[in-house]
């Protein structure tokens, strides 16, 4: 017979200790550990299962088909999910509060219901009126959307077992659902845990595609146990600020399709709009012949997406410890660069306070923005601006060197469709015998080395107005 067991866990983390401290030392949370009950396992020699099954093995090879999907009606959410629904998928949805998971599931649960599709929308957090008052406002009320509020795992399971033709299910959120045969309290990792996994189960045997929306702490990641991100079969995270109009919806995990993709959609008062063009709403504000500006042609999962990275400096006020204040890109990778800048190619960047903003609230974590934000930053301290039409990707290495990165050939298609009509690229490496050719009036510009990309701008810089002090000194000098 099992035999009852106290255990302390973390509520951020999921870690487990012996006893109750109270600093986490895994994610370093402070009040975070609580008590929960749990069972061991059954004691025996052991610890060997009886009463199972022999399990079949077969072979690689077989007939693999795709899976059948369900789409949404939203071009930008199907793409993240690498085509829409899959049946007996669990997908997993974070977010800020506020950020929109509520509306753009609400929006797509209303689509997929019209379409003729049994949908089921189970709210833990609102009220049945407090839904209908959202769908009403974004124009959905007519929606043959089937709604529920409840929070008993038992009640959500005996009505999900009674269905017989559910397409989708949406949970929002999982950390309402609680189960009654554990003592912690809902939100707790192991209410979390049993919870998602039953759930799971269920999607899995029914064959509907389940969507759990998940809370987020303050440093941004899902509340509760990361094994939580293992059960599911795709994480999808919303970026962006609540004050900014744009929401960025990335795939971080998926199972079904690619990873890194992004959905991008404004926020309205009908709800989420999509934009089937990023890089043009990125740059829509974008000012040419500014110094620190310089144009990123990224590659978000296989879309390519052009953004500005923005880049200011000014003299540091405490002198001894310069600010470095970054948005949208690594910190500690505009350490390093700054780092090359200076030692590389004599670029003095050290006592100056260092401002990085990556345009429209995109987060850039790819290496090929290392050429871009090496121009703005040389643009910058030269106060020359880059040319207006030309976009810049390539890794850099610790020695100065510009490395190449993957779909070359995509960013150029992209960016000659903006309009660009040059790039500044890492010297490519013939394929077969000849270098891949560029699209059709644009001007390349291949370069092995950051000396490459700081001479143009340092030959041409603005001379810099002399200061009080060396018109004092001049003064003394001729007197």
């Amino acid at each position: 017979m099992a035999k009852s067991v106290t255990r302390f866990v973390c509520q951020n983390c999921g870690a487990v200790y012996p006893k109750w401290q109270g600093r986490c030392d895994t994610c370093g949370e402070w009040n975070t550990i609580a008590e929960e009950a749990a069972e061991s396992r059954p004691s025996g020699p052991t610890g060997k299962s009886s009463g199972g099954r022999k399990i079949e093995f077969v072979g690689l090879k077989g007939r693999a088909e795709p899976p059948p999907r369900t789409r949404t009606g939203l071009a930008e959410l199907d793409q993240v999910l690498g085509g829409g629904f899959v049946p007996g998928s669990i997908v997993l949805v974070g977010g800020d509060p506020g950020i929109g998971k509520s509306t753009i599931l609400l929006q797509a649960a209303a689509k997929v219901a019209s379409a003729g599709k049994r949908t089921l929308y189970i709210s833990g957090e609102e009220a049945i009126d407090q839904v209908r008052m959202r769908a009403q406002r974004l124009g959905l009320a007519d929606s043959p959307l089937a709604l529920a509020a409840a929070t008993s795992l038992r009640d959500i399971a005996a009505s999900l077992e009674e269905e017989r033709d559910a397409t989708l299910v949406i949970m929002d959120s999982i950390q309402t659902v609680w189960l009654d045969s554990l003592d912690s309290a809902p939100g707790t990792v192991s209410q979390v845990r049993a919870c998602a996994a039953e759930l799971g189960r269920l999607a899995k045997t029914r064959g509907f595609a389940l969507v759990l929306v998940g809370h987020v702490t303050k440093e941004g990641t899902l509340a509760g146990p990361r094994v939580l991100e293992h059960m599911v079969d795709a994480t999808l995270y919303f970026e962006g600020d609540r004050g900014h109009q744009f929401r960025i919806l990335r795939a971080v995990k998926n199972r079904f399709g690619a990873t890194d993709e992004i959905g991008v959609f404004e926020m309205t008062d009908r709800g989420l709009v999509e934009v089937s063009n990023p890089s043009a709403l990125f740059l829509a504000e974008r000012r040419g012949n500014i110094s620190g500006s310089a144009v990123f042609a990224g590659m978000e999962g296989s879309r390519p997406v052009l953004v500005e990275i923005q880049v200011l400096l000014s003299p540091s006020a405490n002198g001894g410890s310069p600010r470095r204040q970054v948005v949208g890109w690594d910190s500690g990778r505009l350490a390093m660069l700054m780092a090359v800048l200076e030692s590389r190619a004599r670029v003095g960047l050290g006592q100056n306070d260092v401002y990085l903003n990556v345009a429209g609230g995109l987060r850039v974590g790819e290496p090929a923005a290392d050429l871009a934000v090496a121009a703005a930053l040389v643009s910058a301290a030269t106060d020359r601006p880059t040319p207006p039409d030309m976009v810049f990707f390539g890794e850099v290495g610790l020695s100065g060197e510009v490395r190449q990165v993957s779909q070359t050939d995509t960013r150029l298609r992209e960016a000659a469709k903006l309009g660009f009509s040059a790039a500044t690229l890492p010297r490519r490496v013939a394929r077969g015998g000849r270098a891949p050719a560029a699209p059709d009036g644009l001007r390349l510009s291949e370069i092995g080395h950051l000396a490459d990309l700081v001479a143009p701008l340092a030959a041409s810089a603005k001379p810099k107005p002399a200061t009080r002090k060396s018109e004092k000194a001049e003064a003394t000098e001729e007197g």
